[in-house]
């Protein structure tokens, strides 16, 4: 048996790494490669693995060790330091979503009994946590407004997939006197594995620190000691795994451990994936058709609830609608509740390979979505205000819109045009008076207006924003924004529009790459900032400090200029 076991598992690696390179050339995800190497060596493939016992070790090794990456990957700070916007929209997605799955799981008869509708609802209510953060990581959008929303939603999908695997082995009598006791013992697991992580690993981690194979081990130790106390305490394992990462990831230690952990991660990750892929069974007209149907509901729940919680709040169509795009998905999370509960008896193999279906599918379009999330909002945004939506923030249309009598213009707010500002604050205060900025950030925009500095809500890569907002009458313009933060556009293409509506402006742009500097001053710009090449002159005078043992000096001069420093972007 165990010769066998070591068989199957090299036929699932080589046929993940083989697909997986097929669906690397073809820009499809590597989840979804998986998915169809496991399908293609399976029962329903060409049979190279038919073991179910096999089979269930495989998926159970590696989904342990998803979820404890997922754990180890959660940022607990960011979690209660949440926001109104984050927590109402987190609060509107995952509760409206599990009341419309269970409106329409139950209307559609798609689930064969009530507790199955519950079932499905919870999983149609996550979103995949490993696609979106890599995509919105590639697209450099982790750290915009959207992001940063869909994020902390992710974060608050998983704390309540802990609680729903809590209750999940009582579903089928959730009776007061039965879900008491489940809650006891979750209190019990999270109190011993929270003293344990407060206590106990920290000084162990620091003890063998110097020693990374320990390191791993210790680490992989830990989560299946949680992992065996929650079988002890007939908890969910998936749900000991999952809180043996979000331990770890709160001590000192969780940057090594995570770079011990991640070499392996991978390996079981794809295990798990390529074990779903062997559990999908051959793909008939019918199971298409429900996966198609369960794909449009969760993109429907997820507009129908993101979108109306942040408008609401006044973020503007951007910040409403990206993130509502970025979460149409199925979590992984959401395949390993539906196996749970057919092992459980309580969902049908039909419900679970139209889900994996769903996944798949779900996990290409989104792909798309998610990389042209830009050109999405700029064809939605017309007919969201023909809707009677305009695309406003904070105050009133009149107020964010009147041109008024700027000279400057700022274009894009980010961490740069910040510092500008800060610096005209204490050198030349009576130059803030004439600036106007035009960005899309809601929090900048709010910062702003309480510093006295007018604002305009909007695209600077939209012609119409640039003309409504008075950039015709500009003598000054600067852009800060490299070309990865703009969206739908670059600088040189933002320039050429500038030049076509004012011929006469001073415009300031900004450069990445050398090379683009002379295409930039040929297309009209009157300077280019190449921000590389004052860093690398203060580098030249800090090797030279360094030589010179004054970095301590430069360090003392550093900090008294930053002394009571408030920028709108910290």
């Amino acid at each position: 048996m165990e010769h066998g076991l070591i068989i199957d598992i090299a036929a699932c690696i080589i046929a993940a790494w083989v697909v997986g390179m097929i669906g690397h050339v073809a820009r499809q995800p590597l989840l979804l490669a998986y998915l169809a190497a496991g399908y293609a060596i399976g029962p329903h493939g060409f049979k190279w693995v038919t073991n179910a016992e096999s089979i269930q070790t495989i998926a159970s090794i590696g989904l342990i060790l998803l979820l404890f990456m997922i754990g180890l990957e959660m940022d607990l700070k960011k979690m209660f330091s949440a926001g109104k916007a984050l927590t109402l929209t987190a609060a509107c997605q995952i509760i409206g979503c599990i009341v419309l799955g269970l409106v329409f799981f139950n209307a559609s008869g798609f689930a064969q009994t009530r507790l199955e509708s519950v079932y499905l609802a919870a999983a149609a209510a996550m979103s995949s946590t490993v696609i979106i953060i890599k995509l919105l990581h590639d697209k450099h959008e982790l750290e915009t407004v959207a992001g940063r929303i869909t994020l902390g939603v992710l974060v608050l999908q998983d704390l309540a997939v802990i609680l729903v695997l809590a209750i999940q082995p009582n579903l089928s009598d959730p009776s007061l006197m039965r879900l008491l006791p489940a809650f006891g013992k979750v209190l019990l697991l999270v109190g011993i594995a929270y003293l344990a992580g407060r206590f106990l690993l920290p000084p162990i981690f620091k003890s063998v620190a110097q020693q990374p194979e320990l390191v791993l081990v210790g680490a992989l130790a830990w989560c299946f000691a949680l992992v065996g106390f929650a079988g002890q305490l007939s908890l969910s394992r998936e749900m000991g795994a999952l809180i043996a990462g979000v331990i770890v990831s709160t001590f000192p230690y969780t940057l090594d451990v995570v770079a011990k952990i991640t070499s392996i991660r991978d390996f079981f990750v794809t295990l798990f994936f390529v074990g779903l892929g062997m559990s999908i069974p051959f793909p008939t007209l019918d199971l298409v058709f429900w996966a198609i149907v369960l794909s449009l509901f969760v993109v429907g729940s997820r507009l129908l609830t993101v979108f109306p919680a942040l408008y609401a709040l006044r973020m503007g169509h951007r910040v409403s609608l990206v993130p509502a795009i970025n979460l149409c998905q199925i979590s992984e999370l959401s395949l390993v509740l539906l196996t749970l509960g057919k092992e459980a008896g309580e969902v049908s193999n039909k419900s679970v390979s139209v889900a994996a279906f769903a996944f798949a599918l779900l996990a290409v379009d989104s792909t798309y979505a998610i990389v042209k999330s830009d050109q999405i909002l700029r064809k939605t945004s017309p007919w969201l205000k023909w809707l009677g939506l305009p695309d406003v923030v904070g105050g009133s249309a009149a107020d964010l819109e009147r041109p008024g009598s700027a000279r400057i213009f700022v274009l894009g707010f980010c961490w740069t045009a910040s510092s500008l500002l800060e610096e005209l604050t204490r050198e030349k205060p009576d130059l803030v008076s004439s600036i106007r900025v035009v960005d899309f950030n809601p929090q900048a925009i709010e910062r702003l207006r309480r510093r006295g500095v007018e604002v305009i809500y909007g695209d600077i890569g939209q012609r119409e924003v640039l003309i409504h907002a008075g950039i015709a009458g500009a003598e000054i313009i600067i852009c800060t924004v490299p070309d990865l933060l703009l969206k739908g556009i670059n600088n040189l293409k933002l320039l050429r529009q500038l030049r076509d509506l004012n011929a006469t402006a001073k415009i300031i742009v900004h450069a990445d790459k050398l090379e683009e500097i002379p295409r930039l001053y040929a297309a009209g710009a009157d300077y280019v900032m190449a921000p590389r090449l004052l860093e690398a002159v203060d580098l030249v005078q800090l090797l030279d400090a360094a030589d010179k043992e004054l970095l301590d000096q430069k360090r003392k001069t550093q900090s008294e200029h930053l002394e009571n420093r408030v920028e709108v972007l910290p």
